[in-house]
């Protein structure tokens, strides 16, 4: 438990932390066991400025309000039938979140294999809603410090290279689509595409 990334790990600005994320393990406790996955793949939203961030214009509803709250929290919704995960950065009052798009999987790899079925291995994780799935993350995790058990972040490692370009799946969002604002570990065979 001494490599849970502590609180202030999360101040630091949303596009270094959807970079600094990449490399760290992403941990899920359950009743059936604990599974976890190296972050492989992010991409950042940057709040009121951002038509892709479902705080675009400050909007705040029910779903986005943890996003207006400190940073290191999550935020998880529903899309699709899949629920994502995402980790709120930016100031308070200013809502700001790094999608978590894929992971490496690393402790529970059964329990990830029970969970995700006859997929292929490179496809047990590489996605948000997959990952979810593999990990046993779920919409009610929403609001969870991400420094404290059952859902947490610890160091991991540092990625040799990393890529940088648009976000995928935002295809109305205006000049929002085009931000360079997602980020991967070159070559890891787990980047969603």
């Amino acid at each position: 438990m001494m490599s849970i990334l502590p609180a202030e790990f999360y101040e630091q600005p949303t596009l270094e932390l959807a970079k600094s994320l990449l490399g760290c393990e992403l941990v899920k406790e359950t009743e059936e066991g604990t599974a976890s996955g190296y972050i492989v793949e992010t991409e950042a939203y940057i709040g009121p400025e951002d038509r892709a961030a479902h705080s675009f214009n400050n909007k705040r509803t029910q779903r986005t309000e943890i996003m207006f709250g400190l940073p290191g929290y999550v935020y998880t919704y529903v899309m699709h039938t899949h629920c994502l995960v995402n980790v709120v950065s930016g100031e308070v009052g200013h809502p700001e979140a790094v999608l978590i798009r894929a992971v490496e999987p690393v402790e529970g790899i059964d329990l990830i294999h029970e969970r995700r079925g006859d997929k292929k291995e490179k496809d047990f994780t590489n996605g948000p809603g997959k990952l979810t799935k593999a990990l046993g993350i779920i919409k009610s995790d929403y609001g969870h410090p991400l420094d404290k058990s059952p859902l947490y972040i610890k160091k991991g490692f540092s990625p040799e290279h990393i890529s940088q370009g648009k976000r995928i799946g935002i295809e109305n969002s205006g000049e929002a689509r085009d931000y360079p604002w997602r980020f991967w570990i070159t070559e890891n065979m787990y980047v969603s595409r």
